[in-house]
Order: C-alpha cells, then sequence, then structure tokens
C-alpha cells in the first residue's frame, strides 16, 4: 500500500509512513484536493500553504513528476480551478499570463495548456477525467468540451452524479478506478463503469463527506487523502483505486488497452443516448 497523508504545520514533527493511512490537513481545511491536482506525470499545489503539504507531496512524487507551486488568477485553490491529465491541462481565462508562463515553463514538455473561456469557470467542481474520458456539467460549455478533447485527449460525457451536476466535485477517477458520491445509484454506477472501462464504486472522505474531490488526490499508482478520512473510508480508497499495485513504471504497458477498450464504450454510449431520443 502507498497511501500518504501528512500533518498541520503547526504540529512539531511531520511523519510520513507507509501501510498506516495517515489523516491530514491543508492550514485549517481538511480538503486537500481543492489545494492540489495530481495526475500521471505533474502535480500542481497551491502557493502559500504550510512547508509539511508540500514536502509530503515532494517527497512521493518529485523522483517521478514535477510538484509545482502554483496559482490560478491568483488563487491557490488550482484544484477546484483546474482540470488536467498526463495529456494537458485547462485553466479559466483568470489565469494570468505570468501563471500561464510559469505553468509552462515548470510541467513537461508535452503536457499542453490552454486558457478556456467558461462560464462555470470553477473547471474542479464541472469536470472530472482521468487519461481517457471525461464526465461534466450536462451545461459546460461546447468550446470547453473541444478543448477536453483537443488539449487532454478525453472523450467526453455529460452526465449527473445522484442527481448532482457539480460531477467534478463529488467525482474522483484515475485509469484504474472511479469513487462518486455516496447516493449514487446501482444504476449510476453500473453505467460510468461501462463508460469509462474501469471499476466505480460510492463512498465519502473525511468521515462522510460527500465532497469526494475535496478530501481526495490520486492517480494510478499513489493516493493523498484528508485528515478526516476513515480507516473505512481509506480502504475503500486504497481498493477501488487499486492503490500500491503497480508504481509509475508499471502503469506505461495499460495505456494502448485503456484506449482501445474506451473507443468502444464511446459507441456504445452514442448509441444508447439515440435511442433514448427516439422512444
Amino acid at each position: 500500500m502507498v497511501l500518504f497523508s501528512f500533518e498541520d504545520s503547526h504540529l512539531p514533527n511531520r511523519r510520513l509512513i507507509a501501510d498506516i493511512s495517515f489523516r491530514a490537513q491543508y492550514g485549517n481545511s481538511y480538503e486537500i484536493g481543492v489545494f492540489a491536482k495530481l495526475t500521471n506525470t505533474y502535480c500542481l499545489v497551491g502557493i502559500g500553504g504550510c512547508t509539511n503539504f508540500y514536502s509530503v507531496f515532494e517527497a512521493e512524487l518529485d523522483d517521478v513528476m514535477p510538484v509545482v507551486h502554483a496559482s490560478v488568477g491568483g488563487c491557490r485553490i488550482v484544484g477546484r480551478l483546474t482540470v488536467g491529465n498526463r495529456h494537458g491541462l485547462l485553466v479559466p481565462m483568470s489565469t494570468t499570463d505570468q501563471e500561464l508562463q510559469h505553468l509552462a515553463n515548470s510541467l513537461p514538455d508535452n503536457v499542453k495548456i490552454r486558457r478556456v473561456e467558461e462560464r462555470l469557470s470553477a473547471l474542479g467542481n464541472v469536470i472530472s477525467c482521468n487519461d481517457y474520458a471525461a464526465v461534466v456539467h450536462p451545461e459546460l460549455d461546447y468550446e470547453t468540451e473541444e478543448a477536453l478533447t483537443d488539449v487532454l485527449g478525453v472523450e467526453v460525457f455529460r452526465l449527473t452524479i445522484a442527481k448532482n451536476s457539480l460531477v467534478g466535485t463529488y467525482t474522483v477517477l484515475s485509469n484504474q478506478g472511479g469513487l462518486v458520491h455516496p447516493n449514487a445509484t446501482m444504476q449510476e454506477l453500473a453505467e460510468l463503469s461501462s463508460l469509462l472501462d474501469i471499476p466505480v464504486a460510492s463512498g465519502s472522505v473525511n468521515l462522510g463527506s460527500s465532497l469526494i474531490a475535496g478530501g481526495l488526490c490520486v492517480n494510478d499508482w499513489c493516493a493523498f487523502c484528508g485528515m478526516n478520512t476513515s480507516a473505512t473510508e481509506i480502504g475503500v480508497i486504497e481498493s477501488i483505486f487499486k492503490i500500491g499495485l503497480k508504481g509509475p513504471q508499471q502503469m506505461s504497458s495499460e495505456l494502448q488497452i485503456h484506449s482501445r477498450n474506451a473507443n468502444f464504450n464511446v459507441l456504445s454510449y452514442m448509441n444508447a443516448r439515440l435511442q433514448d431520443l427516439t422512444m
């Protein structure tokens, strides 16, 4: 198992322990996903946080990807304002030229970056994605959908989760699995699993919070969770995302398989929607 966490800055010593789920917070907030964006090729962390917040990400990730201290529109809530995967990063129009240049200089050369003009400007609240697909708010601008396809290289599905349109808030995805709002129905879980070709479960973070993306950051081999996340919740996280079973080097051989399966799922989804419209 590789599930890491950290203590608040005012505590005397930071501890980093494998095989123990160590609860964490950012300042006075348990919503660590608000202040970080984790993918398979880079990690963004909001500026102005405590040293321990940065050091736990850097201790686990520095050898395999850049951990970039960043802001978006002068705000440190980079997890809520951006959406990204190993292919690219989308940021809102509020991102300044200086911030955009800093990101371009800091991220891997093959990661595309684009500013998008989106009415729902907190992109992380309305979009959740992995390296192959994205689920989005039903009213997302179609120009943003095109940017998701062009920059992130994903297929886009408009849907709700447990009657909530803010799918980015209530959903966390990796290429290994997905965790969604605890009130999601079995039908929703089955449909999402079929579309994305990954196992999907309902769950919570931070002792029952349905704000999944607020308390959890994952990629294909590691996870960071909020301080209040219980052992039971962590068990679900570890299971659905297969945490610790594979390292970053082992993931690359599976990429083409996911891509081929995604094409089939997109066709199935489109056919189902066409049938709904003709009924």
